[in-house]
């Protein structure tokens, strides 16, 4: 729990500090007390599951703790930040981005009705009403809080009287995934009375619970489907867009020299070609990929034990650099760590490859294994899926093993029809299913941790790739499983 402040210093701290001395004493949780910097070192760092910011303020980090501070969360930990932790460091972007807003003025500290998203079933506010009154100071941010954010709770403007953001939709708590960590914040949390309501104590806890990754949020039924891209799909999805390519018109500032994955990318939900857009159709949003920049929707959830379904087709424009190569997407599954890890624009993760002729091909992107029942017969250069096979390794460590597995063969439909794709994913098992067929069975995901060990890796976010070619999107729907579908295990003996 650290607390230093550079700023603003609240006064309500101490009775902060209390209460994680008797959340300490309740759970046994072993939770350490700073003020100081310097204990922002990577192998310091390595001794915690979550940091929480307790009301810090201003510039409180030289470069090298910055550092560590970014490693601690791209290794996968947790932040709960507290108040004026969105005072902090207001001139780092990293922070600024990681956190979901930044901290302008506030009015007086009164009473104002807040109002809780409890579809999420986040733990830190189960156990809260849909709407609730809290005394507090009701921050106002500099510029509307992120999209890549899931907004918990809003604050009423029409409940309290001063300085406002003069939207009916005022953000004051959220979470989401960040560069590999899980990210909680609250704007309560001002006056010493907020540490003495259990609301708001019950509130701190699940977030580290959470954060912790030791307390989920709701996960999809397991009796019905859930569809993605239903109602707004940015609730559900962001967007990453990767580095133009030098032939990409239209954009300032594009390097002469890029490849496409050797520049800058231009980042989180920034998207002004608009490669990825939701088109109507009959009533229901189709995903246009357009491919002119490489890029990834990515879902906003973490996804364990599932089954998704979705639909897709090719369109007819390529870009650069694939002018003479088949059409190219993908679907990126158990994607973990930084945004930009794979080319500057995808996630590390394992690959149901979408390619013209290669559909449920794998593919293993910055530091995931995998086995895989393969041969590769006398005079080829590749590794092919056979049912009973001997279990081969995949790896994207190093070139041998191959990160590449070609499928066991072709069900793709005509170019221009529509393909159903499945993956099956269960505990480190998955299935590549193309138009009903399973053409790739997969065991034994895991990856390479930040102490150079080898883990399982079973679940993630999802990604769907832009690669240089227009494609099409639908039905995008998921649904937890308990155990193995069974027409598909059989499918693989």
């Amino acid at each position: 729990m650290f607390s230093k402040t550079g700023a603003f210093r609240h006064k309500s701290i101490p009775a902060g500090v209390e209460f994680f001395n008797s959340l300490k004493k309740e759970t046994n949780w072993k939770i350490d007390f700073s003020e100081n910097g310097n204990d922002f070192t990577t192998e310091n760092l390595k001794k915690y599951n979550v940091l929480v910011f307790l009301n810090t303020s201003g510039d409180i980090f030289d470069e090298y703790q910055k550092k560590a501070f970014q490693k601690y969360i791209a290794n996968g930990n947790g932040f709960v930040g507290i108040h004026a932790a969105s005072d902090t460091e207001k001139e780092w972007p990293w922070l600024a981005e990681m956190i979901g807003a930044t901290f302008k003025d506030h009015p007086k500290v009164q009473n104002a009705t807040v109002y809780f998203d409890k579809s999420t079933e986040h733990p830190a506010i189960n156990h809260l009403k849909k709407k609730e009154v809290f005394k507090d100071e009701w921050y106002n941010f500099l510029k509307p809080v992120a999209k890549h954010v899931n907004i918990l709770a809003t604050v009423d403007e029409s409940s309290y009287k001063g300085n406002q953001m003069n939207t009916k939709n005022h953000p004051i708590t959220w979470f989401h995934h960040f560069d590999g960590g899980r990210i909680f914040y609250t704007g309560l949390g001002h006056t010493e009375e907020s540490y003495a309501d259990v609301r708001f104590q019950k509130m701190i806890k699940g977030a580290i619970l959470w954060a912790a990754d030791l307390a989920q949020i709701k996960k999809p039924s397991t009796k019905k489907w859930t569809n993605l891209f239903e109602g707004d799909p940015s609730k559900n999805w962001d967007v990453f867009i990767g580095a133009p390519h030098a032939t990409v018109k239209g954009l300032e500032n594009v390097d002469p020299k890029s490849d496409g994955k050797n520049a800058a990318p231009l980042g989180l939900n920034k998207d002004p070609k608009k490669v990825f857009i939701f088109e109507k159709e009959n009533g229901e949003n189709i995903l246009h990929i357009s491919g002119e920049i490489y890029g990834a929707l990515t879902t906003k959830q973490e996804y364990e034990n599932y089954h998704l379904k979705l639909q897709f087709k090719w369109g007819e424009q390529i870009w650069e650099p694939r002018l003479k190569r088949k059409r190219d997407s993908g679907i990126l599954y158990h994607c973990y760590g930084a945004k930009d890890a794979f080319w500057n624009v995808w996630m590390s993760s394992q690959e149901f490859q979408v390619q013209e002729g290669d559909l449920g091909d794998y593919y293993g992107l910055s530091g995931t294994l995998i086995d895989i029942p393969s041969e590769i017969k006398e005079g080829e250069k590749e590794f092919k899926y056979i049912k009973n096979g001997d279990l081969n390794p995949f790896s994207s460590l190093q070139r041998l093993p191959p990160n590449h597995c070609n499928k066991g063969f072709d069900n793709e439909n005509p170019h221009g029809q529509w393909n159903t794709l499945e993956l099956i994913s269960f505990e480190g098992t998955s299935y590549h299913v193309v138009n009903g067929k399973v053409v790739l069975a997969l065991y034994n995901s895991r990856y390479k941790n930040s102490d150079d060990e080898i883990v399982p890796l079973t679940k993630g976010r999802i990604q769907i790739q832009s690669e240089a070619a227009e494609v099409f999107y639908k039905n995008v729907q998921i649904k937890s499983i308990r155990k193995l579908p069974i027409k598909f295990e059989k499918q693989t003996n």
